[in-house]
């Protein structure tokens, strides 16, 4: 499936792989972050290393990945001024009789607050159904996350269980809540 094929837009988004000419737009929407909000919150980071030839570099590795069927990474931006506002992909977790699959989100802390984290979720969900053929999406949640539990009900996701020992983070097996949504 190309990129152009996994193009999704909403009221005021556009959702799409990235392409090696969203460089600059990329490397301004993480310069421009606030500091961290939270401990989920990366806030400002150092991009000195994030040349346009390593951005270029990571375009070919999520191109390879996305032809793999592996992980299908979208930049999120904003249909009027092309501003990229975050990110949100979806891995396949398992396919065959499955057609199974994870959702992840990052809204840079600049953006929050104003609904673009429900409706690229949302939107994305649906590409998801539509389009690459998933039949059951999971998000994966650490457990005081509030703000990703409130984001993934509000789509319509329903808790299912916590995983114990689920995920190798901050130097140990975490525990994580597992929200899903079935394709209608």
């Amino acid at each position: 499936m190309t990129g152009t094929q996994l193009l999704m837009e909403t009221e005021r988004l556009v959702i799409r792989p990235f392409t090696r000419w969203d460089y600059g737009n990329w490397l301004q929407s993480h310069l421009d972050r606030l500091p961290s909000q939270h401990k989920y919150d990366a806030g400002y980071q150092d991009m000195s290393g994030c040349t346009e030839q390593w951005f270029a570099e990571m375009i070919g590795k999520q191109d390879e990945m996305m032809a793999k069927d592996e992980v299908y990474i979208f930049g999120v931006f904003l249909k009027a001024t092309g501003v990229m506002v975050g990110t949100v992909d979806v891995s396949t977790l398992m396919r065959y009789n499955f057609n199974w699959g994870r959702i992840g989100y990052v809204l840079h802390n600049q953006h929050w607050q104003k609904g673009f984290g429900k409706e690229s979720v949302a939107a994305t969900l649906r590409m998801a159904y539509t389009k690459i053929g998933y039949h059951r999406i999971e998000a994966h949640i650490d457990l005081d996350n509030v703000p990703s539990i409130s984001l993934v009900e509000s789509v319509g996701m329903t808790y299912e269980c916590t995983r114990k020992g689920f995920i190798y983070e901050r130097g140990m097996w975490q525990d994580q809540l597992v929200y899903y949504q079935n394709a209608e």
